[in-house]
């Protein structure tokens, strides 16, 4: 299943011109406030029309302006979850899922309701009504009554907005299923990047209402002239790793990567087990020689590729590490200090207890459960 984007809207206070094409798993829309993430989510599912373009889902034109196609909403066969999850509080979360079954035909290609109930984990929750559930627990059925609609993609316009980080990170487990278990794009909506960096196959970054980039997250996020379109306090790099070991006695697990050894606090994953890891810039420190007698456990020997000087107190420092990159933002004046230049050798230190849960991604896996028909 694909999605293909190529739209274009202007308005007298926001103008819009977008173009992208993926594929299964899940796509997330970045940017900050105003980059034109929902605004772009709405064009596909049909709630708001572009001046010209085209939206196809695997080959199937939902908006066409040249062809004059305009599929109505309820036509296009979208699935759409949104921040508060919109249920019908005076039916029961039976009859909300069997709600979204009333939009599909005979066959069903995603799963039996029972199979969708279990990868949601709302078996025992059949009986009750909305008000009675949890925050996370509305936003698991929202999504079970959209994917029983028998959707061709779903559109997530930032469903964990509104929820504290215990609901969080109650239901990011399950989003992790549903990505590995479906054969089902999804459109995700995000100005987090922990939800990205854990989530994402793919990575559309947002800015001023363009695409200023896109592909695999890793690639996006070792970018250093996007910066400003990441936002500068949530930006930083991914680095791809390995669970290498775990220190029982003091609660650390080893992570390898192509940069060296990463130390972080005590995971669950097995040895073997392939992770995504985000490191802030604002978490790196930069030194020219190898630090001796200091608290930070990570040390990554690396070479500088590329230095954002703009001009204001703080720039920006892409260190390769391997085949991996590492973001550091620091002062200039510690640039200056430093005397770092492109192709300098330094050391990027980052302190272990920067690095949190909410820092992790596990990789797509491509076996999901069986699927049958219904």
């Amino acid at each position: 299943m694909t999605l293909e984007v190529d739209v274009a809207l202007s308005r007298p206070a926001f103008a819009l011109a977008a173009s992208f094409r993926t594929g299964p798993g899940v796509t997330a829309l970045f940017g900050q406030s105003g980059s034109g993430k929902t605004t772009l989510v709405n064009m596909v599912a049909g709630l708001v029309k572009p001046d010209r373009g085209r939206i196809l889902v695997d080959g199937r034109a939902l908006y066409d302006s040249d062809a004059r196609i305009d599929l109505p909403s309820h036509r296009r066969r979208v699935g759409y979850v949104f921040q508060e999850s919109r249920l019908f509080p005076h039916l029961t979360v039976r009859q909300n899922l069997l709600y979204g079954s009333w939009f599909r035909g005979r066959r069903f290609r995603l799963g039996s309701v029972d199979q969708i109930v279990e990868l949601l984990g709302i078996g025992d929750l059949m009986s009750r009504r909305p008000s009675s559930l949890s925050g996370g627990e509305k936003q698991r059925v929202a999504i079970g009554r959209a994917i029983l609609s028998d959707p061709a993609i779903l559109l997530m316009d930032e469903p964990l907005a509104s929820l504290d980080d215990a609901r969080k990170g109650e239901i990011l487990p399950y989003l992790e299923r549903l990505r590995d278990g479906l054969d089902l794009p999804i459109l995700y909506v995000s100005h987090a990047l922990p939800e990205v960096v854990r989530l994402a196959t793919t990575m559309i970054l947002l800015s001023a209402g363009k695409v200023v980039a896109s592909g695999p997250v890793e690639e996006v996020m070792g970018r250093s002239d996007l910066f400003t379109a990441a936002g500068r306090y949530e930006a930083g790099s991914v680095l791809d790793a390995q669970v290498a070991a775990h220190d029982q006695e003091f609660g650390l697990t080893e992570l390898a990567t192509a940069g060296g050894p990463l130390r972080v606090p005590r995971l669950d994953n097995p040895v073997g087990s392939r992770l995504r890891v985000l490191i802030r810039a604002r978490d790196v420190m930069i030194a020219t020689e190898r630090p001796g007698h200091i608290s930070a456990l990570n040390i990554l020997a690396g070479r500088i590729v590329a230095l954002q000087d703009d001009g204001r107190p703080i720039g920006e420092v892409t260190i390769a590490v391997g085949e991996g990159r590492i973001q550091a933002r620091i002062t200039r004046r510690s640039m200056s200090q430093l005397g770092l230049a492109t192709g300098r050798e330094v050391f990027a230190v980052v302190k272990t207890v920067s690095i949190d849960h909410k820092s992790f991604g596990q990789y797509p896996e491509r076996s999901g459960p069986e699927r049958q028909e219904i």
